[in-house]
């Protein structure tokens, strides 16, 4: 290689740190921040993992993140997967769903330079402090969609409730769908039905059928595809329905009130940038606020129908969120 003169040399420094400078007006990271993002779904699923994929690719095209996902994998795959893309130097793995908490827990300690994140609830008090988990507001959420179906219900007289599997988590998802409805109209029943079932549409049509003929003229799910049957069961009996994880007003346009949406991509995006960004808090429980965690989404109408939600109800029901939101209504305390 030939010599370098001094100018030469002092023309490439310049340059060097002419374009840091660049990318911290910028906001870019000075390193590209990788994430891996590893499902037991698919990325096709309308929901839950194509609702989290989106954020990742997000962080790719807009924010200039190396970004890479892993789908369809099995329990007996996780450690396996986990441990690949934390020796290939991945800054952070999210394992998406609690079927990933015993195995990234497993996983942090080996790998204490890179940062891990479950979607799912603390699995014990004390965990590593480079991996986080989320508390991410079902309980506020559901309390929400009771309120909300208790003031458009037409007839105030019941609504309802579909759940899936049988769980503590779905039980609770239904008590506070209960304290918000009757917490809001005094008198109103609210009818709850958990099929013990996420993937069972006919459950889930049936379960409808039920409650409408127990009166509800508004129904809220939290069941997955057995939720999509109740969907089709709500339209059957030609009542409202709310959706559920994201925005389903496509399947039922004349009956949809509005959908909870959980705001899965904007969660990716979050932990993302605090790793990039040196603020990544692990050891702890993340608890965003439920308006953050949770969307109102109903497709053309913006976060409503105004057809099926009068313009008091939904700010009524605005109110009730943003007290949500701010920790003034103690769901925890309703459904213990």
């Amino acid at each position: 290689m030939g010599r370098v003169s001094r100018r030469a040399f002092h023309e490439f420094i310049v340059s060097i740190v002419a374009c840091s400078a660049l990318e911290s007006a910028w906001g870019l990271p000075l390193r590209q921040t990788s994430v891996a993002l590893l499902m037991s779904g698919v990325i096709t699923d309308g929901g839950w993992s194509q609702l989290a994929y989106n954020g990742l690719k997000e962080l790719q095209a807009n924010f200039g993140f190396k970004t890479a996902y892993a789908e369809n994998i099995t329990l007996a795959q996780m450690d396996q997967v986990a441990r690949g893309y934390s020796d290939d130097g991945f800054d952070l793995v999210i394992g998406h769903g609690v079927e990933f908490s015993s195995t990234l827990l497993e996983v942090a300690p080996d790998y204490p330079g890179q940062r891990y994140f479950v979607t799912t609830f603390l699995p014990q008090q004390e965990v590593p402090r480079n991996i986080m988990y989320v508390n991410m507001g079902y309980f506020g959420a559901a309390y929400g969609a009771g309120v909300l179906a208790a003031l458009i219900s037409e007839r105030k007289q019941a609504v309802g409730f579909i759940g899936g599997d049988d769980d503590p988590n779905q039980q609770r998802i239904k008590k506070a769908f209960i304290a918000g409805a009757q917490r809001t109209v005094p008198g109103i029943l609210a009818l709850a039905i958990i099929t013990g079932d996420y993937d069972n549409a006919a459950k889930g049509r049936e379960a409808a059928s039920i409650l409408i003929g127990n009166g509800a003229d508004v129904i809220w799910h939290a069941a997955d595809v057995t939720g999509l049957g109740a969907i089709q069961g709500a339209v059957a009996g030609n009542v409202k329905v709310m959706g559920c994880y994201s925005d389903q007003t496509d399947l039922a346009p004349n009956n949809m009130a509005t959908s909870f949406e959980m705001n899965l991509g904007g969660m990716v995006i979050s932990i993302a940038k605090e790793v990039a960004a040196g603020t990544f808090a692990g050891g702890v429980e993340w608890r965003p606020p439920v308006n953050q965690m949770w969307l109102q989404k109903c497709g053309k109408n913006g976060d409503h129908n105004p057809r099926l939600v009068s313009a008091d109800a939904w700010k009524t029901f605005q109110n009730v969120w943003s007290d949500l939101a701010a920790g003034r209504i103690n769901v925890d305390a309703l459904v213990t």
